[in-house]
């Protein structure tokens, strides 16, 4: 919960109007001042122009989430002063350039305009018209309170090498800084410095970071959006740190490529979307008959196919549960936070060693791209490294059977596992290929498939399953047992799950909330012992379809009695789970879907219920243009 000052700064432009450098300025200034941030930038496949709309939540307490409402609007161009400028809540900011941009329509109640006249307070901008965007940044610190020197040291480092550049704009901030504290109101809630200090990362980076420490000594990609930042971090520190980088042709080489680095003996990870993940399904079979550990992340976005290639969703979790055809063990992790992103990738390495079987890890957009402010301690950590039943030439393996005893690479074991020999171990000879084999590796004929070789063969694959959860924590019930309501998501809604729980407590809706992270296997007992339990059970997800209430309903018998659902292509805020779940609670609606717009909330309720729909009340707590029944 945010018990501190607590600013949401909206930044809009066209692409290529400098949106993202700004707001990664004016997050870099804060945090430097002791706030932390949460950032998330929505933008559009294009390189030049479209709308992009970067919002950056400011709490000296640290954000879960980009927030519900903009408080200090920085426009670069006249669609987002006409898009957004509705959205400013009473006390709120609208900043602009007025010798170009001009507002169309009154804004709401309460809120203030603050016209820059930016090329009298720059004379860069003649020549350097994104000095406004450096201009607005220095007004927008002022009004929240902050000093000017946060934002001085992030220029002085980001140019260092050209003085120039440095002197002109520190003249624009500074001067947009002083023109806000002379002609404008401060914002209602004021930030102040703090000595905290903080790190500023993305969900991506931090997965790589985490893969690193954890041992990764392989990383292979193609470069496909939303993954593309970890290949880019691999490749920035792969040498330094020791691990083989590649960038290969597509994602079938990728694949391929890292499960052959796995068989090697050496920790391997690839990362892909969902449209690049399904040419890799066949391969991950592979990875499953060789009994070959790999990592394989998947950072959703919107699809099918091409689908909104530069927004987020939950959408592949079915595609993850159905890679490759046939039986075989795998794991299916769906970090919670940008921070479980940097620790997720040991655990899934150690699971991987352990019970030789692909990991596949469940992202998204939402995480990936975004970036938050982490506190560097959480960073400073040395993961426990376990490669299970590997034998290398150093390890001795020689000695973990009987003298004379073969060397059985799929040895038929009581738990399922066998020692794996990285090739090149002496005495350790055998035959791994995608076909069904016996123990020792020769390939079984069709001859064989009516007897007991093939059945022994996936028995003893399956059996690696039954001890799988002894190594991944349960998950928690945050909240009474007997509340009210209690919400259900999995991955990366946490953050605002967690925030609209508070919210909805405060409302007097006793509300508890469990966040699922290992999806397979499934923590059936300790999921159906909290929700079997609970008075009403609400499933929320950034997904059309309800993919993971399906997959609740087949592993627990548990049916939900609500469903929360979005797939605009925009990750949910708080105001939109407590309005749905207060429709829910007062008229005992199965389904609501939220669907934000560029203009406003729309939400739509598709049951076929007769008669008047109180989603109206839903609206008008979202604050909806329009409403479909």
């Amino acid at each position: 919960m945010i018990n501190e000052s607590d600013v949401v700064v909206g930044i809009g432009g066209a692409a290529g109007d400098g949106v993202a450098s700004a707001g990664n300025t004016l997050a870099l200034s804060v945090a430097r001042q002791g706030q932390a941030v949460y950032a998330y930038n929505a933008y559009q496949s294009v390189i030049r122009g479209g709308h992009s709309w970067l919002r950056l939540r400011i709490s000296a307490k640290k954000p879960l989430n980009h927030g519900d409402q903009v408080d200090a609007l920085i426009a670069l161009n006249q669609d987002t002063l006409d898009r957004h400028l509705q959205e400013l809540v009473a006390g709120g900011v609208a900043l602009y350039n007025s010798t170009k941009l001009h507002p169309s329509y009154e804004p709401p109640k309460g809120v203030q305009l603050c016209p820059l006249p930016v090329p009298d307070l720059t004379p860069a901008y003649k020549d350097l018209p994104v000095m406004q965007n450096t201009v607005a940044v220095g007004a927008v610190i002022g009004l929240m309170g902050l000093d000017f020197r946060g934002l001085e040291s992030v220029l002085e480092s980001t140019f260092a090498k050209k003085p120039q550049v440095v002197k002109i704009n520190m003249e624009a901030a500074k001067a947009g800084y002083d023109y806000a504290a002379a002609h404008f109101t401060p914002l209602p809630a004021q930030l102040r410095q703090t000595s905290q200090k903080w790190a500023m990362v993305s969900g991506n980076e931090l997965m790589a970071m985490g893969a690193a420490l954890a041992g990764c000594k392989f990383y292979c990609a193609y470069p496909m959006s939303p993954a593309t930042h970890i290949l880019e971090w691999f490749a920035a520190h792969g040498k330094e740190m020791g691990i083989c980088v590649r960038q290969v042709e597509d994602e079938i080489s990728v694949i391929n490529m890292s499960i052959g680095a796995g068989h090697m003996g050496a920790r391997s990870m690839c990362a892909t979307p969902g449209g690049g993940f399904a040419l890799m399904t066949e391969a991950i079979g592979l990875s499953g008959m060789l009994e070959t550990p790999v990592v394989v992340v998947n950072v959703q976005r919107a699809g099918p196919s091409t689908g909104v290639p530069t927004k987020t969703e939950q959408g592949d979790l079915n595609q993850a549960f159905g890679a490759s055809q046939g039986d075989f063990p795998r794991i299916i992790i769906a970090p919670l936070s940008m921070t479980d992103c940097f620790t997720t990738p040991a655990l899934a390495f150690n699971v991987s060693d352990r019970y030789q079987c692909p990991i596949i890890i469940l992202s998204d957009l939402l995480m990936a791209e975004g970036n938050e402010t982490v506190d560097p301690a959480l960073l400073d950590v040395e993961f426990q490294i376990d490669r299970g039943e590997l034998i290398t030439a150093m390890s001795g393996g020689g000695n973990r059977r009987e003298a004379g005893e073969p060397y059985l690479r799929y040895k038929d074991t009581e738990s399922g596992i066998s020692p794996r020999a990285v090739p090149g171990v002496p005495g350790h000879l055998h035959v791994a290929a995608s076909d069904e084999h016996d123990e020792d590796g020769v390939l079984i004929s069709d001859v064989y498939t009516d007897t007991v070789r093939r059945k022994k063969m996936a028995d003893k694959r399956s059996r690696k399953m039954a001890t799988v959860l002894e190594h991944l924590p349960a998950p928690k019930l945050e909240g009474p047992l007997d509340a009210e309501v209690t919400l259900v998501g999995w991955g990366s809604t946490w953050g605002v799950l967690t925030e609209a729980v508070e919210q909805l407590n405060r409302e007097g809706i006793s509300t508890s909330h469990l966040q699922i992270k290992f999806l397979v296997p499934f923590h059936v007992t300790e999921v159906s012992a909290i929700l079997g339990k609970s008075r009403r059970v609400i499933v929320v997800e950034n997904n059309q379809s309800g993919q993971f209430a399906r997959h609740l309903r087949a592993e627990t018998g548990i049916v939900a009695q609500g469903h929360i659902r979005k797939y605009d292509g925009e990750p949910f805020e708080p105001k939109h789970i407590v309005a749905a779940v207060k429709e829910l609670v007062a008229n005992g609606t199965e389904l609501i879907e939220v669907l934000s717009t560029e203009r406003g909330w729309q939400t739509e309720h598709p049951t076929g219920t007769s008669g008047d729909w109180t989603g109206r009340q839903v609206a008008a707590a979202v604050g909806a243009s329009t409403l479909t029944t």
